[in-house]
């Protein structure tokens, strides 16, 4: 079996879809993309894959470390995320050609279902009390919002206060909903310590990205003052990435993204690799039908993969939704909380490739907002 070519399809609301052809007809499909940086990743797509045309799709450790080693300047988030989606749809291919799901391919389950968490509250998080309970009515045990606005170095204690009166909205809910609160990097250490602490009393299932990745250095002291579990790895991308923040013992999550961290290959070394220092995964994922479908087909695998980030109706699904690219909108089958793991051949899942060719005419230049500060400096978004 040989890679006879590929196609890319940028399809709203903010996707980037990765089609792998091969000589005997089996196809895979992967979804390699930054979101805001999408033809940015997809020029590195056509980069890596002039290498693999011609190639056998099936010896992908191989393939893997040809994209990642072969080149002289290695890593971040363009290269590992073409990197990704390539993965991804090699993967597929060979589950195809197996008549297997991927995890079977990976040593077989350790679940059958997979608890999955949804958003609310949107980026300016508002009326979150009110998402929750629709969330709690439609099965769902957890949610995950974010914590405030832009936040300064140094800034108000009425930021502080709004988002603790934002949290209590939500879990006066269910006292035991999980709630995931999303600092998004917006909060720096100063007030990140102060927020932590004021948070306790509602006991949130995890704070995330309580600093930048840069600032990974930081999580010391917040953890030093919190007993509330730290989970960050979105903006991670690679094992090397991860080595130091499981060697400090800092964080009690890792959120690796499968369409951003190398792929199913490298996110299943990443998460068994945190296994051993007694860590948790919850793969980061508000992305795409494919996207999830190699989220569940890894956390199918792992032992401390514990819940599992999914896009459907979530804020920036304008114009399309995490479903409506499969031929099957069935196959992931939420109920009360968790999802099916598709047990399909490859990815387990079939695309609509007429629907992606028609919105691919359409397309998207999704970019994230750029907020500011009252003095006119850049805000973190």
């Amino acid at each position: 079996m040989k890679i006879t070519g590929f196609k890319l399809y940028q399809v709203p609301p903010r996707w980037l879809f990765l089609k792998i052809e091969t000589d005997e007809g089996l196809v895979g499909w992967g979804e390699p993309v930054i979101e805001g940086r999408a033809a940015t990743v997809a020029a590195a797509v056509r980069e890596l894959m002039q290498s693999l045309i011609g190639k056998d799709p099936r010896p992908i450790e191989d393939h893997w470390n040809v994209m990642y080693r072969g080149g002289f300047y290695r890593g971040g988030p363009i290269l590992m995320s073409a990197i990704a989606g390539i993965d991804q749809a090699l993967w597929d291919i060979k589950g195809k050609f197996f008549n297997a799901p991927i995890y079977e391919l990976l040593g077989g389950k350790a679940r059958d279902t997979m608890r999955v968490y949804s958003w609310i509250g949107g980026d300016r998080p508002h009326d979150v009390g009110l998402a929750a309970q629709g969330m709690v009515d439609k099965g769902f045990t957890a949610v995950k919002m974010n914590a405030t606005d832009e936040m300064g170095y140094i800034d108000s204690y009425a930021k502080i206060d709004a988002a603790v009166a934002r949290i209590a909205a939500v879990r006066a809910v269910d006292p035991y909903l999980g709630i995931g609160v999303d600092f998004h990097g917006r909060v720096h250490k100063p007030m990140a310590k102060i927020l932590t602490k004021e948070l306790e009393p509602f006991r949130p299932m995890f704070i995330e990205e309580p600093v930048l990745a840069e600032n990974n250095e930081a999580l010391r002291e917040i953890a030093r003052h919190t007993s509330i579990p730290i989970a960050t790895g979105e903006r991670m991308f690679s094992r090397w990435d991860f080595k130091q923040l499981l060697i400090d013992g800092y964080a009690d999550i890792i959120q690796p993204d499968l369409s951003h961290a190398g792929g199913i290959t490298e996110c299943k070394k990443i998460i068994s690799m945190a296994e051993a220092f007694d860590v948790a995964a919850a793969p980061h994922c508000p992305l795409g039908p494919i996207a999830l479908a190699a989220c569940l087909q890894v956390d199918a695998t792992c032992h401390n993969a514990f819940i599992q980030e999914q896009s459907l109706g979530i804020h920036y699904n304008v114009g399309n939704d995490l479903l409506d690219y499969l031929v099957d909108p069935t196959v992931f089958e939420y109920h009360n909380g968790y999802a099916n793991i598709p047990t399909g051949p490859g990815l387990g899942i079939e695309i609509n490739e007429e629907y992606v060719i028609q919105r691919a005419q359409i397309g998207h230049d999704w970019k994230n907002p750029i907020w500011r500060n009252p003095d006119g400096s850049v805000a973190e978004w």
